[in-house]
């Protein structure tokens, strides 16, 4: 029924549209809202962080000379492995993750937090899974071992 849905939206354009509805859910509904002390350095680390971790896993495609289209896995030429990606098979949507976990920081919601488990339930359905079967296609037991190793988000 929504198999159309996969590698359709690219991450980023999902990330985008779950921080737009965290903040619709934060200020037009009017949820309660939650302050912590240091706000602004707690953002901006998870912001940093999440860049850092952006930055190394395309750095780490770069130097593979392999596609960072997620919308067109089937493009790869390489399984990379190494760098960030001994620690997570999706680095690029955990750094979403921590821009997410910034924002939610930042509206002080607690209700915002489902846009962000519904970010990440979308993005294993449409986006990772599609990603592994192609992946598996093309990479076959080089692929199978590395998914028995590192852990799809973290």
């Amino acid at each position: 029924m929504f198999t159309s849905l996969e590698l359709k939206i690219p991450p980023p354009v999902v990330a985008l549209i779950a921080a737009v509805l965290m903040w619709i859910l934060t200020r037009k509904f009017g949820f309660s809202s939650f302050d912590i002390a240091y706000k602004f350095a707690l953002c901006g680390f998870l912001v940093g962080l999440g860049l850092m971790i952006d930055l190394a896993a395309l750095w780490r495609f770069a130097q593979a000379k392999t596609t960072v289209n997620p919308i067109k896995p089937r493009n790869a030429s390489a399984l990379v492995t190494s760098g960030i990606y001994q620690y997570t098979r999706n680095p690029m949507y955990v750094g979403n993750f921590m821009f997410l976990s910034a924002w939610l920081v930042w509206l002080g919601s607690p209700y915002s937090a489902v846009c962000i488990v519904l970010y990440v339930l979308y993005m294993n359905k449409f986006q990772i899974k599609p990603e592994e079967r192609v992946l598996q296609t093309l990479f076959g037991e080089q692929y199978a071992v590395f998914c028995k190793r590192v852990r799809r988000w973290v």
